[in-house]
């Protein structure tokens, strides 16, 4: 396994652990009886059950991106961006990310409504740092990538 995925799984487990612990005060307060301790009580309880929705769906996304990723990958689409100057941090220089997110614009544009043109226009998106649009093209490329699975 790599690195990257055991240091998820530690996490998942220690929020897991956290839950269970939420999960127990929120049974303890119910349990005192008092209309305030219930009402703290189910007040607490939300907060795990609201965790383990957004880890599964975080985890779930991520998945997904993994799968489209190979699957661009093993086509030969991946962006290449090897040869794009980067900054002292190691990030790509905004102008040539920037360029490279017209070029691949373009290509979107002729096709919109092929996952693969969106899941390079998200990570187009990504490199020139518009995360939230990023976030929103590749939901869209998740979408329409399940539509063309057979």
């Amino acid at each position: 396994m790599t690195r990257g995925v055991l240091f998820v799984a530690a996490l998942v487990v220690a929020l897991a652990f956290y839950f269970a612990l939420l999960g127990r005060t929120a049974v303890l307060l119910i349990a005192a009886g008092g209309p305030v301790s219930v009402g703290l009580g189910i007040g607490v309880l939300i907060l795990p059950l609201l965790g383990v929705w957004v880890v599964a769906a975080t985890l779930r996304a991520g998945y997904t991106h993994q799968r489209l990723a190979r699957r661009i990958r093993s086509e030969g689409r991946e962006l290449d961006v090897s040869d794009l100057p980067r900054r002292a941090s190691g990030r790509i220089d905004r102008a040539a990310a920037d360029e490279l997110f017209q070029q691949i614009k373009i290509e979107w544009v002729a096709d919109p409504d092929n996952w693969r043109s969106s899941y390079r226009l998200a990570r187009a998106y990504d490199y020139a740092g518009d995360r939230p649009r990023a976030r929103e093209t590749m939901r869209r490329a998740v979408a329409l990538e399940r539509l063309d699975r057979p």
